[in-house]
């Protein structure tokens, strides 16, 4: 056990010269950083919501709107297969969580029911797990009666689906302000958590969170209040612009395109007003249907809409083929950046509210940080004060073993770029603890064998040996602790997990073979008679 080779004794020098340089970032400013050469390493830790500060927000997906909505276009649909089949119907109606119809023509019921029969879909998560759930479910009456209803399962599955979908677009909103490592989870049926470390505007972060950000494309068909005034098509609605004071505008309801075929979105400035715009540019498709629209609409007015708001409604002046455009409104610098953002980062399926909202400010991260500095430092000296104490010369070997465990376990947490948290900063004094108990338990094990009458250097290569088993065992144990608090926990928990995790690797490492080898060259040039433990 005492015996190595030249070439593992130049490996784990490496080893520990090499976290020593992937730790060292930490310890220099960023703008120092950037001075560097490429080479060297540039990664640091990225600290969590409490110890840098940042904003926490509870959101509530509304899968009520969801139910609602999908109760309109069932309602819809029936409307319309009757119609293609020229079948009379009447008191056609959402009725709870289901549609009702009658049909006036009792020689058409059987028609109707196979008609009705098309809609009902059946869901699917994945073509590969064949798990299937049926969306609606009919039931015949009495005297042509028809009611469709959506079943439990269905209902289940599709706000499982809004909530999951939600998340995703909330990702891709919050990844956009350029944050760091933001945490967003669910919570419960239908809640989102959202954590992002790092920024203080609050209110910023629930305007961008709020909205929909469904962006449509119709058709006006008259501005003004005399045109909302007089006569209008069943096909019409009134909508308001973001003026002050606000315009109506009468626009089609049909939208002839909608903001999930664009692909890109960007904040400029109008080469003619120098005012700030968004430009926007659509996939294949949707730069075939502009195409065709303006082509159509020429010297006619459209809207651009977002969540039922008239941004802006432009004439057409000729068609338009590059699949791009502008959007203007009176934006600000932040506004134009904002709605880009909100179209880059796609539509959610569902209003989202604000449960609950905490900003957490830089002096208490600040506070936070100092608490574990002086944890971590009292908890190193007293570590170091006992090990010295009572093992001497070999109690100075492990103390250099846990400094050198400590670096190694900063450098992998620098290299993963993971999130240090409070509870992260508790596994690294946790693991401090931690990394003497192995050498505490050779130690002790080499006492019992030179009382026993062993050599100095046959009872340190019998502690080595024989107290290995109970150190990897003892590990394993905690290992595996921490692997399930990874897997099941969530936001600090996970923090504290891979910490602990991690400084159990590394105390093994430095416990079992950097120790070792300390001892074994001191061993080679003392040679000594007695152990001084």
């Amino acid at each position: 056990m005492l015996h190595f080779s030249r070439w593992k004794i130049w490996a784990i020098v490496a080893s520990c010269v090499l976290s020593l340089l992937l730790v060292a970032p930490n310890f220099v400013s960023r703008s120092t950083l950037s001075g560097l050469p490429d080479w060297l390493p540039h990664r640091q830790l990225t600290l969590g919501l409490d110890l840098q500060g940042g904003a926490h927000l509870l959101l509530e997906v509304d899968t009520q709107a969801m139910v609602k909505d999908r109760l309109d276009v069932l309602r819809d649909d029936v409307r319309r297969v009757l119609r293609e089949d020229r079948i009379g119907y009447s008191g056609l109606g959402i009725q709870g969580a289901g549609v009702q119809v009658r049909i006036s023509d009792l020689a058409k019921v059987d028609a109707a029911g196979k008609k009705l029969q098309g809609l009902v879909q059946t869901l699917s998560d994945t073509v590969f797990t064949g798990n299937t759930v049926v969306d609606t479910e009919i039931t015949k009456g009495e005297n042509g009666l028809f009611r469709l209803t959506l079943t439990p399962a269905g209902l289940e599955f599709r706000s499982r689906k809004v909530v999951e979908q939600s998340m995703e677009v909330v990702r891709r909103r919050v990844d956009q302000l350029g944050t760091t490592e933001p945490v967003i989870a669910r919570q419960g049926a239908n809640r989102l958590l959202v954590q992002v470390p790092g920024l203080q505007d609050i209110e910023r972060l629930k305007d961008l969170l709020r909205q929909t950000a469904r962006l449509t494309f119709h058709m006006v068909e008259g501005v003004g209040q005399a045109a909302v005034d007089g006569a209008r098509a069943p096909d019409t609605e009134v909508l308001m612009t973001r003026d002050d004071p606000p315009v109506p505008v009468l626009v089609q309801k049909r939208a002839m395109l909608t903001g999930e075929e664009l692909v890109d979105a960007q904040a400029s400035f109008s080469s003619q007003s120098s005012e700030p715009v968004v430009s926007f540019r659509f996939n294949t498709s949707g730069a075939q249907k502009f195409a065709q629209i303006s082509q159509q609409n020429v010297g006619r007015p459209f809207a651009i809409v977002l969540d039922k708001d008239v941004i802006s409604y432009p004439v057409i002046r000729e068609p338009i083929l590059g699949g791009s455009g502008q959007i203007s409104g009176n934006f600000t610098v932040q506004g134009a950046n904002d709605l880009a953002l909100l179209l880059r980062a796609g539509a959610l399926p569902a209003d989202l509210t604000v449960v609950e909202e905490r900003t957490v400010g830089p002096g208490l991260g600040a506070d936070s940080i100092e608490a574990g500095k002086l944890a971590a430092t009292v908890g190193t000296v007293l570590v170091v004060l006992y090990m010295i104490g009572n093992y001497g010369l070999l109690g100075v070997f492990a103390d250099v073993a846990v400094v050198i465990n400590v670096v190694m376990l900063m450098a992998i947490l620098s290299l993963l770029q993971a999130t240090l948290t409070l509870p992260g900063i508790a596994g690294i004094v946790l693991t401090i603890g931690m990394a003497v108990d192995a050498n505490v338990l050779i130690y002790e094990r080499i006492r019992e064998e030179q009382k026993l009458g062993r050599s100095a250097i046959s009872a340190i290569d019998a502690g080595f040996s024989r107290a290995l088993g109970t150190i990897v065992d003892s590990n394993l144990t905690t290992l595996i602790a921490a692997i399930v608090m990874f897997f099941l926990g969530t936001g600090p928990i996970k923090g504290f997990a891979v910490t602990l995790g991690i400084g159990i690797l590394t105390t093994l490492f430095t416990a079992v073979t950097v120790t070792r080898l300390m001892v074994a060259l001191w061993v080679k040039k003392v040679r000594p008679t007695r152990v001084p433990i």
